[in-house]
């Protein structure tokens, strides 16, 4: 069960994900993008560690690579590896010379109500199989599955209640659970019209254990996803006042200052869509968009033990 720091970190962060639910729109019509280009393996060497529901790798989907590259690598001291010699220009993002993302570039119509948007992807042991599972429970499979050589199997899917995500079978085994470092991915967040029904969803899928931390009773629903003791994600209420917004993936990066990083963001051609703010913890939290649209968050976070203190 997460410990009350825990808890309350993810009071804070609900907040920032309700407020920024009214602000998108559309990414349930996720583009059917073609194969990228060969990717490299998650792990290398490779190893034999398994994290169904762990995130494992985060894909932006952009209309210009070349702008994306140069906000993220000025905000978050991104280095890239271009695979743009393909006809589909692809980018691994690093961070100590570890990957930490990877960037696609793909036309987007602005006729369409599409925005670049960052795309989730979940580990799962078997891809086929949690396809199968997933459209049983009222999932729409979006393209795969498919296999992508040293990378591993993959499949995009939109959740009963319209959010999309991604499960990917790494073939070189998952990243292991470690301290997560500034600037690096660090917390995701689900709103959704049905949290109970959705949280029973993804558990379904990828065998999560749910834990119910609304508080107090008043709150909007609130629950923790978490596998191998370790808490995952988070899956939150959409806002009273807009239940008509669309559901949808948050994803948070860990900063040494919110209010600093958000300040550099806006000089960067970003926009601050979600204010720092304060929680009674002591946690701090935003909510930003890139200059393409792209919207994700940033958290500080004071522990600088490991993250199983997430436990």
């Amino acid at each position: 069960m997460p410990e009350k720091p825990q808890r309350a970190r993810e009071r804070d962060i609900r907040q920032a994900v309700l407020s920024v639910g009214i602000l998108l729109s559309g990414l349930a019509a996720w583009p059917a993008i073609a194969a990228p280009p060969t990717l490299p393996p998650l792990q290398q060497p490779a190893g034999t560690e398994r994290h169904p529901g762990k995130v494992i790798l985060d894909q932006l989907v952009t209309p210009d690579l070349q702008a994306a590259e140069k906000f993220y690598g000025a905000l978050f001291g991104w280095t890239f590896n271009s695979l743009s010699n393909t006809s589909y220009p692809y980018a691994i993002a690093r961070l100590g010379g570890r990957e930490v993302a990877g960037l696609f570039q793909h036309s987007i119509d602005p006729a369409t109500r599409r925005q670049s948007a960052w795309l989730t992807f979940f580990a799962a042991k078997d891809v086929d199989a949690v396809q199968a599972l997933a459209v049983q429970h009222g999932a729409r499979l979006l393209f795969g599955p498919r296999t992508l050589p040293d990378l591993g199997r993959e499949a995009v899917f939109q959740d009963p209640q319209g959010a999309v995500f991604a499960v990917l079978a790494s073939s070189s085994g998952d990243p292991p659970d470690q301290a997560v470092a500034a600037n690096d991915w660090i917390w995701r967040s689900l709103i959704t019209p049905d949290p109970d029904n959705d949280a029973a969803f993804y558990q379904t899928l990828l065998g999560y254990d749910v834990y119910d931390v609304t508080a107090p009773a008043s709150d909007p629903r609130h629950l923790i996803l978490a596998s191998d003791g370790y808490a995952r994600a988070s899956v939150n209420a959409l806002p009273a006042r807009r239940p008509d917004a669309h559901p949808r993936w948050l994803n948070y990066i860990r900063v040494e200052d919110v209010g600093t990083t958000s300040a550099k963001a806006v000089s960067l051609g970003g926009r601050i869509l979600v204010q720092p703010r304060l929680d009674h913890s002591g946690t701090r939290v935003a909510v930003i968009a890139d200059p393409l649209g792209a919207p994700l968050g940033l958290m500080e976070w004071s522990d600088t033990g490991s993250q199983a203190d997430a436990k």
